[in-house]
């Protein structure tokens, strides 16, 4: 399950805890994002800490990168712009 996901602009947002900096998480999480990027879906990893010390930062980061995709427009998979 994706801790955020925004379909206008394909984009998931994950918060990442303690388990993800371990070997077998960060397998899993490049696993996991190829797979959500061969559809065309980009993934954003934020450590849980800095979602709590930075938040502003953080939203900031989303804010920006959903609006570039979506203005900017967002390859298909086949690596085709939709539309």
């Amino acid at each position: 399950m994706l801790d955020f996901y925004c379909h206008e602009a394909r984009l998931a947002v994950e918060v990442d805890g303690g388990r993800h900096g371990e070997p077998e998480g960060r397998q899993h999480d490049r696993a996991r994002d190829r797979m959500l990027a061969s559809r065309g879906i980009l993934v954003l990893r934020f450590w849980a800490n800095e979602t709590l010390q930075e938040t502003e930062a953080v939203l900031e980061t989303i804010r920006r990168t959903a609006m570039q995709r979506m203005q900017g427009g967002i390859p298909s998979p086949s690596g085709r712009r939709p539309g």
